[in-house]
């Protein structure tokens, strides 16, 4: 199933997004080499600025509101500044499923669960997407954490990833095959996860991450 012509256009789709957005026509990924099963490399050594980020697990759990059971993936993670100079910190991170599903972090996620998933660490340092942004200034006493959910309705999927962006400031221009419109990727830090099977929200285990890379998105 991961391994089927339909995965394969889903995956490059998201790769081929642009700036915020997430999917381009199928058009575009149809257009590309077949033998092109893998996303666009950056460069192996760092041009741009690059952020120190270190992700923690994805997991998934179960949050009631207004009586009502939903359960939501979050990830937890840690960024440093060592660029050699302050920046201004704004990231967003998507999630995407084999099986066609894709969203940015925090929508359709009500104020009050990401509230309950961030105190259930007891980390006052722990930030939500909101106060998280900001002036990121140099050195590991300034280190920020932070929290990202997402509504987990896609609980069939088999991998499950992460895309996280705006930890690099690394770009590369590339022209659309269908309709040769010039667009910016950006480099983005993907974690893949396998799940096998029906997710199941109750067994509080983190999601077994596969692959951890910098793309071009």
């Amino acid at each position: 199933m991961r391994t089927n012509r339909s995965l394969w256009l889903s995956r490059l789709a998201g790769v081929w997004g642009l700036g915020a957005g997430v999917i381009a026509s199928t058009a575009i990924v149809s257009a590309l080499a077949p033998s092109t099963h893998a996303a666009p490399e950056p460069e192996p050594i760092p041009r741009r600025w690059q952020l120190t980020l270190e992700p923690g697990d994805l997991r998934v759990t179960t949050i009631e509101t207004a009586g009502v059971p939903r359960a939501y993936f979050f990830l937890t993670y840690k960024v440093t500044n060592s660029t050699g100079e302050d920046r201004f910190f704004a990231p967003w991170f998507e999630l995407a499923t084999d099986q066609g599903t894709v969203i940015r972090s925090g929508r359709g996620v009500p104020p009050e669960v990401t509230e309950r998933i961030r105190e259930s660490f007891r980390n006052p340092l722990l930030l939500d997407e909101v106060s998280v942004q900001g002036l990121l200034l140099q050195g590991d006493e300034n280190a920020r954490e932070g929290i990202v959910v997402w509504p987990a309705d896609d609980l069939a999927a088999d991998e499950v990833s992460v895309f996280a962006i705006g930890f690099s400031g690394e770009t590369k221009a590339a022209v659309r095959p269908d309709n040769g419109e010039t667009v910016i990727l950006r480099k983005t830090l993907m974690l893949t996860h396998d799940t096998p099977g029906d997710i199941d929200p109750s067994s509080g285990r983190p999601l077994t991450r596969t692959q951890t890379r910098w793309i071009l998105r």
